[in-house]
Parts: structure tokens; sequence; C-alpha cells
């Protein structure tokens, strides 16, 4: 087999240990070929790195084992061309399973240009991914808490969420407030209703008397702490995106946000997966593909069997998913006639990843092209085959029992 590159390294990534096998071309193409075995901490990943550029090795080659390849992608990353491979495409053949014989066999597929690296932003997107993913778990942990909120009222008697669709708004937050700090007559705690739920105020009273007792404001006390901090902390780390952000990344943010159902964080979630730069996906299919959001692809003899989408980027699906439900939520749109349309054959939950396939795309081509979001409008699909949709008009009318005629608009004048 053709070997691509003179000098290679493979390494198999363990937490305390990385195994690395150099192989070289000699004279006559002949293979010569090391193993040495490393410890990961600093000091000792300097002296693979040293060892490395000692033998000249270009390319270096390692699994993606979930973050362990993360400390030897640092110190390699400005030295050697990095491949981190996905774990899947490195299988080694049954019964020969050692650490050495693992490195051994990435260097030579590495050698001989079978492997395809995954895709690692630059450092500044590195950083931008670890505070998006921070800032999602902290939303999930506030949402949890907030679902606790509810269950300690509830257990107190108190039936706010009834009649305020938001406990947290203004309103809602001074009076659990006034419930934590022991104040128990309805009529006082609806009096603090303002705005438009003080047309509430009678049902407010009769959803405020409850059985509060001192184990709940004790509940209550740790909860709201809990959200509070949750809340600071999520805007302080929304100021550090801010404040790290590349202008092209913010100007992208911009340029994203104008997609319907996608807002200013939604669409810092999304860059920091993807990155601004499309380059390194070949089209927009290769960019559904590797963010898990495209139908599956599983055929044999000439049977297609499951359309079920395949594994993906986790932390670029949720905020697709929820822009995808966004959108479905709006008015005279592309994305809510689109969702509607197939929601009403395939289901909601097949529609929303339908609609997200398709924001996904459509960030892929804004971004190659530096375009504005054009919306189609709600009747695009109308417009794409007039004479399918008369007929299926008429059908309908003839269905009912009647008897259609259709007169061109022109001729009727």
């Amino acid at each position: 087999m053709e070997m691509l590159y003179r000098n290679v390294c493979g390494l198999d990534v363990h937490k305390k240990t990385v195994v690395a096998c150099v192989r070289r071309l000699g004279e006559g193409d002949r293979v010569w070929k090391e193993v040495r075995t490393f410890a990961t901490m600093t000091h000792n990943l300097r002296a693979l790195v040293a060892w490395l550029e000692q033998e000249g090795v270009t390319h270096v080659a390692m699994e993606s084992t979930g973050i362990l390849w993360k400390p030897i992608f640092n110190l390699l990353e400005d030295r050697f061309e990095v491949l981190v491979v996905n774990a899947r495409h490195l299988k080694q053949v049954p019964g020969r399973k050692t650490d050495v014989k693992d490195c051994e066999w990435i260097a030579h597929l590495l050698q001989c240009g079978l492997l395809r690296g995954s895709y690692v932003p630059s450092r500044t997107y590195r950083e931008l991914r670890d505070l998006t993913r921070h800032r999602t778990k902290l939303v999930q942990q506030h949402t949890q808490t907030v679902n606790r909120l509810h269950a300690v009222l509830q257990d107190a008697n108190i039936k706010l969420s009834s009649v305020a669709s938001d406990i947290l708004g203004v309103s809602g937050r001074d009076m659990i407030d006034a419930l934590q700090r022991g104040e128990e007559d309805p009529a006082q705690l609806a009096e603090l209703a303002r705005g438009r739920l003080r047309a509430k105020i009678p049902q407010l009273r009769g959803a405020l008397e409850g059985m509060v007792r001192d184990h709940h404001r004790y509940l209550l006390t740790l909860v709201l702490d809990q959200l509070d901090y949750l809340s600071r902390t999520i805007d302080q780390l929304s100021q550090r995106i801010e404040e790290i952000s590349p202008p092209s990344f913010r100007d992208a943010v911009r340029l994203v946000s104008t997609v319907d159902g996608i807002q200013q964080r939604t669409a810092e979630n999304i860059l920091a997966e993807t990155g601004i730069e499309m380059t390194q996906f070949p089209s927009a299919k290769h960019l559904s593909s590797w963010a898990g959001i495209c139908p599956g692809n599983n055929e044999s003899a000439g049977k297609r069997k499951s359309g079920k989408t395949p594994k993906g980027n986790r932390w670029l699906r949720g905020p697709l998913g929820e822009a995808a439900s966004a959108a479905a939520r709006t008015k005279a749109t592309y994305l809510a006639a689109q969702f509607r349309r197939i929601a009403s054959r395939r289901g909601k939950k097949r529609a929303v990843v339908a609609v997200a396939h398709t924001q996904l795309i459509v960030i892929y081509h804004m971004l190659r092209t530096n375009t504005p979001y054009k919306d189609l409008g709600p009747d695009h699909f109308e417009r794409l085959d007039p004479v399918r949709l008369t007929r299926h008009h008429v059908q309908k009318l003839q269905a009912l029992g009647y008897t259609v005629t259709l007169t061109p608009a022109q001729e009727a004048a």
C-alpha cells in the first residue's frame, strides 16, 4: 500500500498514560517504527513532543477519547498536523487488542492516508464552546429549579401557577418573597399584583390561600437563593461570551439571529459549535450530517429500512430543536408553514426535526455567502404547484357534494 507521509505518529490515549508509535520510511522504503509510553502529566507530554520533533514527525493521529485527547492536543496543535479521529474508524482486528497494537495500527493507517480527522475548531472557538456549553447546563439547572419551586408551592396548597402564567414575573416573585418572609393573608398577597395581573385579584386571593409552614418557607429560601445564583451566573457567562467574541463572530450572530425562531443566545450556541467559516464542510449536507439533524441512510437490497437521524453533535441539536419549535409558533412564515405541512402527515416531532434541518441549511448558505435571511412566505408551497393545489381543493368540494366548474379569472372578468 502506498505511503503518503514519511514520518508519522499514532497515539493511544488513556487517562494516566499515552502510548506513541513513530513510523518512518527509511532507504528503500523500509519501515522503521518505535513505541514508547509516556505519562500524561504536562512535563511528560513535553517530553513526548520533544521526541516527536527529534524523529522528524510531521503528522500525528489519535482517537477522540472523551476529553482525554485535549491535554495532548493543546501541546501538539502548533507543532504538527494533528488528526483527532472518530474511534469507530479505528477498529482493530479482533484478537489483537493491546495498547501497543492500537498505536501501531493508528500510525499505519495515518501513514497510508486512510484516516480523516474530526473537526476541531480554533482555540478561540473552543473557549467559546466551553462557555456556551456551561451556560446551557446552567439554563437546564435553572429550569429544574423552577420546577422544584412549583412543587414546593403545590405542597403548600398555593395555586399561584393556576392564575399567573409566569410565577417568576415581577408580581409572582413579589408574592413568593412575601410568602417566604411569613406573610399569610391572601388579600395582602394579592395586592402585590401589578399590571394586567391586577384584573385577576379575586382569583389570586383564592389561589394564595394555602397552608404554608416553616418547612415550606425554608425550602422557598433555598430554592430562591439557587435561582438568583443561577440567573446571576448565566448573565455573567453571557457577558463573558460577548467580551471574548471576535468581531466576525458577533457579526455572524447578528446575521443568524435574523432567521425566524433564532435569538441571540441560540445563535451563539449554534455558531460556537459550527464556527463561522463553513469551509470545513464541503456542503450543507455534510454539515447537517455532522450535526445529526438529517435523515438516516439505511438501505439494503433495494429496501429503505430506517430514516432515524444519526448520532451527531448533541450540543448543536439542542439549540436547533429549540429554534425549530420557536419558528413553528411564528405567524405567516415559511418555517411555520413547513412545520404545519409535515406535522399533519408525520407528526410534530418529525416536523420539528425537519424545520431544524432547514434552519441549519439556511445558516450554512447565509454564512457562506454573507447574505441576510429572506423568508419565502407562508404560501411558498402553494406557489410551487398551483395545479396540484387546485385539484386538491376541487376534490374536497366534490367530496362535500358540490359540482365544481372552474373559470379562469380573466374570462370571468
